[in-house]
């Protein structure tokens, strides 16, 4: 996409606007990365000017940035290039003014963010195609939940595929915006010494953490239809799952990197009735204390249906079927009111056969570490001689740090600013395909299936641990724990 784009936000009020894609675009405006973009036009329902709409943008901006990157200069000139459309996802003539604001613009490209239900994603680009919105240059990014279940995903990519290619189809997901996700593909394949050692012969297993110390947060509704399976595990940690196991790529290009999660995703054994309640664990928090403050169980929070069958918890054992990963268990975990907020993904290498070392703690195995929130960091564990004099050589933990001390300051980017600014670039990299989504939810669908076909029960863990023991047994069976 070389020429100038017009960003039009359909929920440009809603909270992930707000809180995520006006402050990702005004950062990239500030640092004066947003050549491409021309103007952000924001839709909503509320009837408001355009006077009030900068007003709250301003607000809300101040409020989700830090501090430190706030500058009236530059709000002076980002709110030169943002405006607002009152639109009604099911009005024509909402969408007839789109266009002719469009028309008007200047602008030949245009990029259309849905940040509204999923239900709502056919029906609007079938709206624009017929208000004649929709151009050569035109392209669609889709926010997730991608569906609720293989069926209606595919519904959703069907109504969308009627107006956009999949080349112009953009399916959003933020983990793969982080900066050490992103340095996988450097770390894996860049350096001769992790490669040849990245597969079963020297991995004994993997390890997926997502781990959020919040609540529902206003969302009850929403999870309870949900639950942590659908919410998490079916995008973030699948796709964070593939760039670990995939093979080197023919190239760098889009096409090439994404064929090759896909085949990841084709290799994972199904989980079904016989095995599911061995390989997965559910949980939901009750009452407890995070951070040393005491909240209230997920049945008492507000504004949701019945949940009795709802999961705020998934622990799950999947299985590679390839030659690279035969044998290794990945453990993917996540849930809510845990004990903090962090996500990670630790490599742990197989243990040596035998120790030459007087008091060896042999659960000091080598771990390759790629911490991706709160910070961003990658670090190597290993042993070292304990120091001081002694009859017999000891050992103790070191943690080596392998990230560069200079990618602190450049790497403090949200992962909204890099995958918008992949978006106005045209560059589907970090983007999902279409196939990877929905063999992401036949997988996803198959453990669901297996529950119900068991009725695998829900268990309780106290918010401010780290869930049900019975997700400590899933990895304690093999002879493993959780990297804590």
């Amino acid at each position: 996409m070389s020429q100038m784009v017009d960003l039009i936000i359909f929920g440009g009020t809603g909270d992930l606007s707000t809180r995520k894609l006006l402050p990702a675009l005004y950062q990239l405006h500030r640092d004066k990365l947003a050549d491409r973009l021309h103007r952000i036009i924001a839709t909503g329902r509320s009837k408001i000017d355009g006077e009030t709409f900068h007003l709250e943008a301003q607000k809300n901006l101040q409020r989700f940035l830090p501090a430190a990157d706030w500058d009236e200069a530059v709000w002076a000139t980002f709110r030169e290039r943002l405006c607002y459309v009152q639109l009604e996802a099911g009005q024509s003539k909402d969408y007839q003014t789109l266009t002719n604001l469009l028309d008007s613009s200047g602008a030949p490209g245009r990029l259309f963010y849905l940040a509204t239900l999923p239900s709502l994603y056919g029906e609007i680009c079938q709206q624009l195609q017929a208000a004649g919105a929709v151009n050569r240059e035109s392209r669609v990014v889709l926010e997730k939940p991608l569906g609720h279940d293989l069926t209606s995903c595919q519904q959703i990519n069907e109504q969308v595929a009627q107006v956009f290619d999949e080349e112009a189809t953009f399916r959003i997901d933020h983990y793969l915006g982080k900066e050490t996700v992103q340095n996988l593909l450097a770390l894996r394949f860049g350096n001769a010494l992790f490669h040849p050692m990245w597969n079963n012969t020297f991995i004994s297993n993997v390890q997926i953490t997502v781990a959020e110390d919040i609540g529902v947060a206003g969302r009850g509704s929403y999870y309870a239809d949900t639950g942590a399976l659908r919410d998490m595990v079916q995008n973030h940690l699948l796709q964070v799952l593939s760039l670990v196991a995939m093979e080197p790529p023919a190239s760098l290009r889009a096409a090439d990197i994404r064929d090759e999660k896909m085949k990841v995703l084709r290799c994972l054994e199904p989980i079904t009735p016989a095995n599911v309640k061995a390989r997965t664990v559910r949980g939901r928090y009750a009452a407890g204390a995070v951070r040393g403050k005491a909240v209230k169980g997920f049945l008492e929070e507000e504004a949701f249906h019945d949940a009795d069958n709802t999961e705020t918890f998934v622990a799950l054992e999947a299985s590679i079927n390839n030659w690279r990963w035969a044998g290794v268990p990945f453990y993917l975990r996540t849930g809510k009111r845990l004990t903090r907020r962090y996500s990670e993904i630790v490599i742990e290498y197989r243990r040596q056969p035998f120790s030459l070392f007087a008091n060896d703690p042999q659960e000091l195995t080598n771990k390759l570490v790629i911490h991706l929130q709160p910070e961003e960091s990658i670090s190597l564990h290993t042993v070292n001689k304990k120091p001081g004099l002694a009859s017999k050589l000891r050992l103790k933990p070191v943690e080596l740090h392998l990230t560069d001390e200079s990618q602190e300051k450049h790497s403090s980017y949200d992962a909204y600013e890099r995958l918008l600014l992949d978006a106005l670039h045209g560059d589907q990299t970090l983007f999902m395909r279409r196939d990877e989504v929905e063999t992401a939810w036949r997988w996803i669908d198959s453990i669901i299936e297996a529950w119900e076909e068991n009725a695998i029960p829900v268990k309780s863990y106290n918010a401010g641990t780290m869930g049900p023991n019975a997700a400590t047994a899933l990895v304690a069976v093999d002879g493993f724990s959780w990297h804590e």
